[in-house]
């Protein structure tokens, strides 16, 4: 069995990263060096005093020390470090903005009234879930012991067990919605016209390649019919072709 150390040097790099900012967000705060306010979502703070960075150090904000917070980072060790992994092995640059994707898209939902969150963090994490979830849909997932279901349910099943356990309900179904988008992009557009209009940009290849981390994908090539599709950033090629069939 492999030692701590080693579990944590095995992960890939960006699920890695993630996961160690919430860990460490999470530990700075329960030392008290500092107040959760000032890394909150405010968007008044935002456009009226300049307070750019709360776009980005709300979503490494899961909550407190507690079972909750235990989950989120478990679920981001379990899943997200299976997609990086599984469907998007060798595609670190197709991750990342899968991640970037995500966190754009929850931040111009929570700028809807009825969706206003102080912090996104635990909504990403189900953008996470969701899209592993539609990845790996037929899975055979074992809840606390009490149930087992399909991969394919287990977003709306943690939604539901959120609820019952008293957590608030939209920063779950926030990260549904933006795993849904991301879904309906890659996947669920291209097959119904046969264009892939969610793409990497290559200024995140370039950001990966200068970073050193993980493998960058490599542009589109024409002397492949299955490498362009590579750089496109979509996860889903295996199930489209069960979709088509």
């Amino acid at each position: 069995m492999s030692s701590p150390a080693e579990f944590y040097n095995s992960l890939p790099p960006i699920s890695k990263a993630y996961g160690t900012a919430c860990l460490l967000f999470t530990t700075a705060f329960q030392l008290g060096l500092y107040n959760v306010f000032y890394i909150a979502l405010l968007y008044e703070y935002v456009f009226k005093h300049f307070q750019v960075w709360r776009l980005i150090t709300n979503f490494f904000f899961l909550g407190k020390f507690s079972i909750n917070f235990g989950i989120r980072l478990l679920m981001i060790a379990r899943y997200g470090v299976q997609l990086e992994k599984g469907p998007f092995e060798r595609r670190t640059a197709d991750f990342l903005w899968m991640m970037l994707f995500g966190a754009l898209s929850l931040l111009v939902l929570s700028a809807i009234p009825i969706f206003q969150a102080p912090f996104l963090g635990v909504s990403l994490v189900f953008m996470l879930l969701y899209v592993w979830s539609r990845e790996f849909p037929n899975a055979q997932i074992n809840i606390y012991g009490l149930v087992t279901l399909k991969a394919f349910y287990l977003p709306w099943a943690m939604l539901a067990l959120d609820v019952i356990f008293g957590s608030p309900l939209i920063p779950d179904l926030l990260g549904i919605i933006a795993g849904h988008l991301y879904y309906f992009l890659t996947v669920l557009h291209p097959l119904a016209t046969g264009k892939v209009f969610l793409k990497t940009p290559l200024w995140v290849h370039k950001l990966v390649a200068s970073w050193r981390i993980g493998a960058p994908t490599t542009q589109p090539s024409s002397r492949s019919g299955a490498q362009p599709e590579r750089s496109t950033g979509v996860a889903f090629s295996g199930r489209s072709y069960q979709l088509n069939g």
